[in-house]
């Protein structure tokens, strides 16, 4: 086509757009939606993936390296990073060298001075947890003792508001500290609990990472006094080290320290990690951050291929409903003379003109989008962003597929112009063709083998990647093909329904080559939000179910171990529920021990020290448990199914006694038949592991000699009883006439209370207050509140961008349909309809629409969602190398109903309500 040509198919489509505002808006619209996605997903994840630069400041600071120092004589495995991962060995006391020897009593930080290079200045890095005066009580929170004024701490600890402490009775605290304790900046606050050290609020700290944290950071040396009484001053959890000019700790360094048993973090080596075969930390066959996982690449190439899918099914019905409203203009352009290539290349350049500007505005509007919403994301994420990453190249990769996209998809309306009979264009008339079947069959197969490819694929790793990503696009391809088909079969309701929504339905079915694009928009972009909303429910239900839970949700726990001393439990059980009310009844908990002595009553040993434990039946023991020594450990052995075990253990120890009254406050028993087999003098275990035919192992260990630090294990079959469905499964019940049979011996160890409701986080505080007037420290009151989700700032975008495309879809596709019926209301009010028949016909034809585009969508969503969960959780099996566990999958029925329901009426109420009340004449021309 010569050049004037293409300038003049441009002046027409450009004119046209001009000339039809409201259309040319909503096709913009329907380009701009997916490239807002896209472009706002990619934006957000360049924002929150960190570099390692980035990921180095947020743990040392401005530092070159930070140790941590875990056991004399212990060989540390690690990964380039610390934080990424490590083990340790120990060597055997008869192996160790004399240097070794000596470094068992050395101090720790002398130690690394020694093997860091010299005039390296070590700053300790203390934390712990104690308890802090709120309005209603006491708060826990984690205590640090930093300089934060000294910018070694800076990208670690950031000072966002006030002034540094300079004193020792100032502190800086967290937001999330301030909202808990109720106070503001300036305010004052006891830390230790009632009997501590005053401080006065001067800053506000944050963690980047952890921007939900509760901490008080104060003057080095302040730690001591904000304890509680009878607590020493714990050793620093570590060291930020300052190395001298010019001096880096490379790999080597890393490794050498590591046989001294630290772990090292260095600067130097984020910036240049080591080869991974130099890294004897995967020999042992775990992959950890730094390098990308199927599942990850599962992710992003599905949700990536699923977007460009979206932007051309919601492109091509916007170009195909212009094309049908400029048919007239169309067929004057052929009856001048133009051929079929010139009204091809109209519709062609609307497609460009409209398309680039969509693109356009599309990512300007997702930068502007995460950029207003960045510091909802961050707080919701609890991590701040690395930077806003703008990543032109990405932006601009994005812009030109949503505008190649666009123009693929206007070629078929382009073509179907371009055939179209000049009078058939001049007169307005258009034409009924039913979709030819061998469309229709192509699309069942395409459905049937991108379903079951998406499904089954995943079995290969190999073709992990194109399997879920490929039979996911050919699944939805597959349903758009079959669309006109089942708009038919949707058709075959309208018997049933009342005479507007009959007429509403039917005019759906009779103009399907209408209908059908729209309904395909609209499943597409509910096909995404429902993915991302099956994806991110699985997720979450997955933590769920691996959350450790040591006693029952909304349960009150009171440990009494080394608080005695201190005052005597019945006080603190009397405070607790005086600051409590309705706590309800309440089940003291015993503690059971062995007191020692041989079995056999022996005069020599009758003092000796015991234990009792419970331990697996041999038919299920790991293979590793009885092996110890040089030699022992065996990856073949450590890949049994049976030292995969899943143990959580109450805050009184693995093996409780008491009331039975136990068994539903603190495990959650609800089983008849399991109270009555405790009571019968059966033990209650929790855990199937740890029972075989009705029987279990109790291991009683005393000193035989108490000259010889060697102890001696009896193993006792006792009768036991498995209780089902409890999560703490590595505690076990013993009825107190268990506890007499077999010698044992129990002791006051605290008390649980079930309440009706969980305690408010106030009335927590003011328990935590009253036991703190009594000198009991934070961690021996706790109230189980369950699991709490925790979304990726990614994860949280993605929904969000999602949930806007299925919205603005259904209505931007619903209203390019109503549109293009403006004749057929038109007829409507000659022949003298009320204004209110004409609102509600376009409203249900809206809803019609977005109804057979809901219900499709949703078929069409959980297909790479489950295809995705299969995959994660085979990569998950290969990177531990471990037996698979079940894919835990959770479809999110109420937004899946809302969604179903909630979207066709928005879309119906939206278009009844832009309806306009009088409609002008068409003017028809046959």
């Amino acid at each position: 086509m010569r050049l004037s040509a293409l300038r003049a198919a441009l002046r027409i489509a450009r004119r046209d757009a001009l000339r039809a505002k409201g259309r040319s808006a909503l096709v913009l619209a329907m380009i701009a939606l997916p490239v807002v996605g896209v472009a706002g997903a990619d934006v957000v994840y360049r924002s929150t993936t960190l570099t390692p630069l980035q990921q180095v400041d947020r743990q040392l600071g401005r530092a070159d390296v930070l140790l941590q120092f875990d056991a004399p004589g212990l060989h540390v495995r690690q990964a380039p990073m610390a934080w990424d991962g490590q083990r340790g060995e120990f060597t055997p006391p008869n192996q160790q060298t004399p240097e070794q020897q000596a470094e068992q009593t050395a101090d720790p930080a002398e130690l690394a001075g020694r093997l860091l290079p010299s005039g390296s200045v070590l700053l300790p890095v203390t934390e712990t947890e104690t308890m802090a005066r709120s309005r209603d009580g006491l708060l826990r929170t984690q205590v640090t003792e930093a300089d934060l004024t000294d910018p070694v701490w800076h990208g670690r600890l950031d000072l966002v508001a006030g002034s540094a402490p300079v004193r020792a009775d100032q502190l800086a605290v967290t937001q999330a500290f301030l909202d808990g304790a109720g106070l503001k900046l300036g305010a004052g606050t006891v830390l230790g609990g009632e009997h501590g050290e005053s401080f006065t609020i001067t800053g506000v700290v944050e963690r980047p990472d952890r921007l939900g944290l509760v901490e008080a950071v104060g003057r080095p040396g302040t730690l001591a006094g904000a304890l509680p009484a009878g607590l020493t001053p714990p050793r620093p959890n570590g060291w930020l080290v300052r190395l001298p000019a010019g001096a880096a700790l490379d790999w080597a360094g890393v490794q050498q320290l590591n046989a001294h048993g630290f772990a090292a973090s260095s600067r130097a080596v984020a910036l240049r990690p080591p080869p991974r075969d130099q890294v004897p930390y995967y020999r042992y066959g775990i992959q950890q951050g730094g390098y990308l996982d199927d599942s990850t690449t599962v992710v992003l190439i599905t949700v990536v291929g699923m977007a460009l899918l979206e932007v051309v099914l919601l492109a091509g019905p916007a170009f195909a409903v212009g094309a049908r409203r400029s048919r007239r203009q169309l067929g004057l352009v052929a009856a001048g003379g133009g051929d079929r290539a010139q009204v091809r290349a109209v519709v062609l350049g609307g497609g460009l003109v409209i398309g680039l500007a969509g693109a356009v505005l599309g990512v300007l509007l997702a930068v502007l989008g995460v950029l207003v919403a960045r510091p909802w994301l961050e707080q919701a994420s609890g991590a701040r962003f690395g930077s806003f990453g703008v990543a032109p190249l990405d932006l601009l990769g994005v812009a030109a597929l949503g505008l190649v996209t666009g123009l693929l998809a206007a070629v078929v309306p382009a073509v179907q112009a371009g055939r179209t009979e000049v009078l058939s264009a001049l007169t307005g008339r258009g034409e009924v063709k039913a979709p030819p079947r061998r469309l229709v069959v192509l699309g069942l197969l395409m459905l049937l083998g991108g379903g079951a490819l998406a499904l089954l694929g995943v079995s290969d790793g190999r073709m992990r990647n194109t399997a879920v990503l490929g039979g996911s696009v050919l699944a939805e391809l597959g349903m758009v093909a079959c669309t006109p088909v089942l708009v038919g079969l949707f058709g075959r309701l309208g018997r049933l329904l009342p005479l507007t929504p009959r007429l509403a339905l039917r005019d759906a079915v009779r103009h399907r080559g209408r209908t059908s694009p729209a309904v395909a928009a609209v499943m597409a972009a509910v096909a995404g939000a429902v993915a991302v909303g099956i994806y991110g429910a699985s997720n979450d239900q997955e933590m769920r179910e691996h959350y450790t839970a040591t006693v029952p949700p909304g349960a009150v726990t009171l440990v009494g171990f080394g608080s005695t001393a201190v005052a005597p439990l019945a006080p603190q059980r009397a405070a607790v529920e005086q600051a409590m009310p309705g706590l309800g009844e309440r089940a003291d908990v015993l503690q059971v021990d062995y007191p020692g002595g041989c079995l056999v009553k022996e005069a020599a040993c009758a003092h000796a020290p015991g234990a009792v434990s419970l331990v697996a039946p041999p038919a299920k023991r790991c293979p590793l448990a009885d092996h110890s020594g040089p030699g022992a450990y065996d990856p073949a052995m450590a890949r049994d199914p049976r030292c995969f075990t899943h143990v959580d253990i109450t805050p009184f120890g693995q093996l409780v006694s008491g009331d039975p009254t136990l068994l539903p406050n603190l495990f959650g028993v609800q089983d008849p038949a399991v109270e009555r087999a405790a009571a019968d003098g059966k033990l209650v275990v929790f855990d199937p592991a740890m029972i075989d035919n009705g029987k279990a192992v109790l291991r009683l260990q005393y000193q035989s000699d108490p000259g010889n630090p060697a102890w001696t294990d009896h193993d006792q079959l006792v009768d036991a009883v498995l209780a089902k469905g409890v999560t703490t499964l590595g505690t076990s019940y013993l009825a107190p006439a268990l506890v007499a049979r077999y010698g044992l011996a129990t002791a006051d160890a605290g008390s649980v209370w079930r309440p009706a409701a969980v305690p408010s986080a106030a009335a927590e505080q003011r328990a935590l207050g009253a036991l703190g007037k009594l000198g009991v420290i934070s961690w021996q009151f706790q109230v189980e509140r369950g699991y709490r989700a925790a979304n990726s700032a990614m994860e949280l975008g993605l929904t969000a961008f999602a949930a806007l495309v299925a919205l603005g879809a259904a209505g931007i596709a619903t209203g390019l349909a109503a549109a293009d019926s403006q004749q057929d209301l038109a007829t409507l009010a000659a022949v003298g309809a009320e204004p209110r028949i004409r609102r509600r016909l376009s409203g249900l034809q809206c809803g019609v629409i977005a109804a057979m585009g809901t219900v499709l969508g949703t078929v069409c969503g959980a297909v790479p969602a489950v295809a995705l969960r299969e995959a994660k959780g085979l990569a998950a099996a290969a990177r531990y190398g471990g037996p698979a566990d079940h894919v835990v999958l959770a479809f999110p029925w109420l937004d899946i109903a809302l969604t179903l329901v909630a979207l066709p009426l928005l879309a119906a109420g939206l278009a009844a309500l832009l309806t306009r009340s009088r409609i002008g004449m068409v003017r028809r021309t046959s």
